[in-house]
């Protein structure tokens, strides 16, 4: 009987638990298939000091995987953390030179680690990309973006694009999209020149083909997977000349939103153009991205810099209408779990709630953080990995 039981918990545990070893989660989407956490959230299992900066939490396999930015008299070093990931002890870490790019925000990395098997991926902010052993951080390669795309130094808001696992290769973005080979980071191929993107690329399948759409600052860009060539672009600028967030497709459909009052659209594929269904100023993401659960589009309206209110919004991802919004978070960040929505407000406050179209209604809050916050939490096996701008990194043990 015992042992009987211990399966089951065992196979109970496997199905609630589950990692995020990349942004956006292991499906690309923004979205966990764990258990919906009910534990008190000012359960805090650790903090630690990584250095400022943006970039998201990966967790795999019982590590983390963290990015951070520290000033030195030398210099700017930047370092990538591989810790245990359920006691915040330092397994291994790189430590190198990097560039702060600062402007109009506390600067450093924005790229988000990317685990896939034993290996993991880091981008510094000046586009220095390496591939570790996950278990002792061996250098198997490492590549220069900046020195590849011919740059005398750093694009304006730095090297932001989380690198994307794709098959065999590995897709990064410099001004170009570029292919490297994930084992030997052997460029294999690159797309024309674009404005950078400072949003990662989003892979999908269309008619049995594979596709990368990728928001430049140009605007919208749908790369054929296998060669880079480009099949569809739809012209997107903002006024600061950004765009930070991925593509969501559901489909054949492909939404944006992006900041500085610039909107959203909602796009359908054709295979070879991009058809707008529709575009609103009701949702401008700045820099973190919205998650779509069933029928509607949950994310975070509003700049921290501009006047007027910074707002959660609920709309009809079918046709831009705007269900409901709710103040309370500023110009936070959204994951979802199963139904819930897991919010970090950009003063630190964490809550949870169900997704509804009908509004948001908090079953579980802590003020977790302090500073600013705007990289978007991380639920894995459990617990919930947090950090501000000043590289304050936080572990909410959320498990049962």
């Amino acid at each position: 009987m015992r042992s009987i039981v211990s399966i089951l918990l065992t196979i109970n545990s496997i199905v609630c638990a589950a990692d995020w070893p990349n942004w956006r989660g292991p499906n690309h989407d923004g979205i966990s298939k764990e258990k919906v956490p009910k534990a008190n959230f000012s359960r805090i299992a650790w903090r630690k000091q990584i250095g400022v900066g943006f970039s998201g939490m990966a967790v795999s396999e019982g590590r983390l995987f963290a990015l951070g930015c520290t000033a030195k008299k030398r210099g700017n070093e930047e370092t990538l953390y591989c810790m245990d990931s359920g006691s915040g002890k330092i397994l291994w870490k790189d430590t190198y030179p990097a560039a702060l790019v600062d402007y109009l925000h506390e600067g450093g990395p924005c790229a988000s680690p990317t685990v896939e098997g034993k290996r993991v991926y880091g981008l510094s902010k000046s586009g220095r990309l390496v591939c570790y052993d996950v278990a002792n951080g061996k250098k198997h390669w490492n590549v220069d973006l900046m020195a590849k795309a011919g740059l005398p130094r750093p694009p304006q808001w730095g090297f932001a694009a989380s690198p994307v696992v794709l098959g065999s290769k590995i897709i990064v973005e410099a001004t170009f999209t570029c292919a490297l080979d994930k084992t030997t980071g052997k460029e294999i191929w690159r797309s024309k020149v674009y404005k950078p993107a400072y949003g990662s690329p989003m892979a999908f399948e269309f008619k049995g083909r594979t596709y990368l759409a990728t928001l430049k600052t140009d605007g919208l860009v749908i790369l054929d997977a296998a060669t880079g060539k480009t099949i569809a672009f739809q012209d997107w600028r903002t006024s600061f000349q950004t765009n930070s967030t991925t593509p969501i497709v559901i489909g054949n459909k492909v939404f944006v939103s992006t900041g500085y009052r610039r909107g959203c659209a909602l796009f359908e594929f054709t295979g070879n153009s991009l058809k707008q269904i529709y575009t609103n100023k009701s949702l401008s993401n700045h820099m973190n991205n919205s998650v779509v659960l069933g029928e509607y589009v949950y994310g975070f309206d509003g700049n921290t810099h501009q006047a007027g209110p910074k707002e959660l919004v609920c709309m009809r991802l079918a046709d831009g209408k705007v269900q409901w919004r709710a103040e309370g978070y500023r110009c936070g960040s959204v994951m979802a779990v199963q139904d819930s929505l897991l919010v970090l407000g950009e003063t630190g406050n964490l809550a949870l709630g169900a997704a509804s179209p009908k509004g948001f209604k908090p079953e579980a809050q802590a003020q977790i953080l302090r500073g600013r916050c705007w990289t978007v939490p991380v639920l894995a096996n459990g617990r919930i990995y947090a950090r501000n701008a000043a590289g304050e990194l936080v572990c909410v043990d959320a498990r049962p």
